[in-house]
């Protein structure tokens, strides 16, 4: 594993000239990577099939002689003008039917096999010069893919979506059942008459979900293409940024991937909330992810926004996703653009190329880096916990969000993984496997699939404790509810009866653990009858009182907990039945490291002192001290803890 810190770099922006002050600056700054490209079509074809590289290659060599590397991207996000005037199908369609003007990026139809056919041209030409160059350590397929503006409504788009729903229902009668299509009678007679939902109209859960994963599929095709054509000619890792939200899969954009690249902007006061990702992204790949960008001051466009970063946050966000498990962090950007759509966005360098007070913590944060190297190069993040976070339950509750003002993944972020701060865990989208944790939470997994139903069964026989629920195995794959029971498999394995379901939040139910000790509940509420289980917690008072509001189930060498509402942070540990990595204050992320060196990562997240108590003695890299029992941590601060020998 190869740590490295660096930023977005336009050289086509840039006087040639200065090319060798930058390489300066980035030796003077710790930056060792560079990303180039991604928006420089017009400067590599500035003439329909004349390509010029020759000042791509210069730059990349001249790089590569200064010890800095190059993820070269494919610049696809951004056509030429020339392109997509010439050819107007290549721009995407907005529900009122208006062809999207070339004025930005991302406007590009994904169905098109014109405009498909264009992005592979230059992708080979790219990948036939630079896929063996040494400088060029991995790719990037064009930028942040996900659904941009409701998706392309072009007649293209229009009949892709009817031949995806030919192909996956079969006939109309079978789409009409599995969508309820006799209510309002609003029955299909063909596919042809199945058009794309729009934005001003009461549309109907079924199809807002089918339309999304018609679009997912067609920037998965379109980004695999690419990933093909790279894969001929290049043994570097290959790549697509992908930003925060998991609507659009990421197992399935990356199946054909070799890294898992990821973007985000969160301002400072959510730093402590930015490990969630990383916890997502790492386990992926069997190798470690790249965080792609992250903003360095302030993010912006004609005006900066999301807030300017306090003294020490962008150290301890430099350090945050290498101490989970990333090898690669970079910035977005090297320098601030003179022009354009994002004058006001931060940088590391300003406009008249001086640097910030931030870029500061950059330099520190990558000498820091290089003092723990080894350790961090000798250590990896394993988890026995897991929590599933889906992209099928986020499309579902996206068209359905059942519950009001319901937000799947915050809900997820804040009520389940941030308690869990200080122990190791993983996200994991439902086609990850079960093996190697001791405990799976499923909160909110609006659908489970069969493939999911023999994999947790088997998961709980074998001695897993699997934490399901609220409200997970609702739905269908079609954001359908079930007729026969609130939810079909859970209910059965979990050995309860259903009697009462309340989605909606109230302040008057209470619930407390068997021992009597108060449990605080929320949100949603299910009354549950123990069949074949054992409450752990009962509602007290109103109609709810006596149903239990949490079950325990032993099945086989394993149990299955359902929540029939959703718990407090206390009770989210509690019922992990695992230790923390240590004791700790709440504002400290913890990270334990294991395999030839051992240890643990703390990082302070909130700007204010805290506390954390070892369990052993400690050699801390960054300062060079012998730690042990209980120390203090300042804001921001990042202590680096390789275990010593008792």
């Amino acid at each position: 594993m190869m740590i490295q810190l660096g930023a977005a770099y336009y050289p086509e922006l840039w006087d040639p000239a200065e090319l060798a002050s930058d390489i300066e600056k980035c030796k003077e700054y710790g930056l060792r990577l560079l990303r180039v490209g991604e928006f420089a079509w017009g400067r590599m074809e500035p003439e329909e099939g004349r390509f010029e590289l020759d000042w791509l290659e210069e730059l990349v060599d001249r790089l590569h002689e200064s010890g800095i590397s190059v993820v070269l991207c494919t610049p696809t996000c951004t056509p030429p003008r020339w392109l997509l005037n010439r050819y107007p199908e290549t721009r995407q369609v907005s529900p009122a039917g208006v062809r999207e003007a070339a004025s930005s990026r991302c406007h590009t139809c994904k169905t098109s096999p014109l405009m498909r056919e264009k992005n592979l041209r230059v992708t080979e030409q790219l990948a036939r010069r630079f896929g063996n160059h040494p400088g060029v350590v991995g790719w990037q397929i064009d930028n942040e893919l996900y659904i941009y503006r409701e998706g392309c409504y072009c007649p293209l788009c229009r009949a892709a979506f009817q031949a995806y729903l030919r192909e996956r229902y079969g006939s109309p009668e079978e789409l009409n059942r599995r969508w309820g299509m006799a209510r309002w009678s609003l029955e299909y007679s063909s596919f042809d008459e199945v058009e794309p939902p729009r934005p001003d109209e009461w549309r109907h859960p079924s199809l807002q979900t089918a339309w999304r994963r018609f679009m997912e599929a067609q920037l998965c095709s379109y980004a695999r293409e690419q990933a093909d054509m790279l894969h001929r000619y290049t043994r570097a890792p290959v790549g697509t940024d992908m930003m925060p939200m998991n609507t659009l899969s990421y197992y399935d954009m990356t199946a054909p991937m070799d890294v898992v690249q990821y973007n985000h902007y969160d301002p400072a006061e959510r730093l402590p909330f930015t490990t969630f990702f990383y916890d997502f992204a790492r386990p992926i790949k069997a190798r470690p992810f790249w965080v792609t960008e992250t903003q360095v001051g302030w993010n912006g466009s004609e005006y900066a926004e999301c807030g300017y970063r306090p003294v020490g946050n962008c150290y301890a966000n430099t350090w945050l996703p290498i101490a989970h498990g990333a090898e690669r962090n970079l910035y977005w950007l090297f320098r601030t653009p003179q022009n354009g759509h994002e004058l006001a966005h931060g940088a590391l360098f300003s406009t008249a190329g001086r640097p910030y007070r931030v870029s500061e913590e950059v330099r520190q944060a990558s000498r820091d880096l290089a003092r723990c190297d080894a350790f961090l190069s000798g250590s990896r993040v394993a988890a026995r916990i897991a929590i599933h976070f889906s992209s099928v339950a986020e499309n579902n509750f996206l068209s359905a969000p059942l519950l009001k003002d319901f937000h799947y993944k915050e809900t997820l972020m804040e009520r389940f993984h941030a308690p869990l701060r200080h122990y190791n865990v993983d996200l994991i989208d439902t086609p990850h496997p079960l093996d190697g944790y001791r405990v799976v939470f499923s909160p909110f997994l609006a659908t489970i699939d069969e493939e999911l139903q023999e994999k947790a069964e088997a998961f709980v026989r074998a001695g897993g404790t699997w934490i399901v629920g609220p409200m997970s195995g609702i739905l269908t794959e079609d954001t359908s509810k079930y007729a026969d029971s609130p939810y079909p498999f859970v209910e059965r394995l979990a050995g309860v009866y259903v009697r009462y379901q309340k989605p909606i939040a109230n302040s008057v139910w209470r619930a407390a653990w068997q021992d009597g000790s108060p449990l605080g509940v929320s949100t949603c509420y299910d009354a549950l009858e123990a069949t074949d289980s054992t409450p752990l917690a009962t509602y007290c008072g109103d109609e709810f009182d006596g149903f239990a509001a949490v079950t325990e189930r032993r099945l086989g060498a394993g149990r299955v907990i359902l929540l029939g509402t959703l718990p407090d942070a206390s009770a989210i540990r509690r019922l992990t039945g695992l230790p923390p990595i240590a004791e700790a204050s709440e504002n400290v992320d913890l990270t334990e490291r294991s395999g030839a060196r051992a240890g643990l990562i703390a990082i302070e997240t909130e700007n204010r002192p805290g506390t954390l108590t070892l369990p052993g003695r400690y050699h801390e890299l960054i300062g060079d001290r012998r730690l042990s029992g209980t120390v203090s941590i300042r804001p921001y601060e990042v202590l680096v803890l390789e275990a010593e020998e008792a």
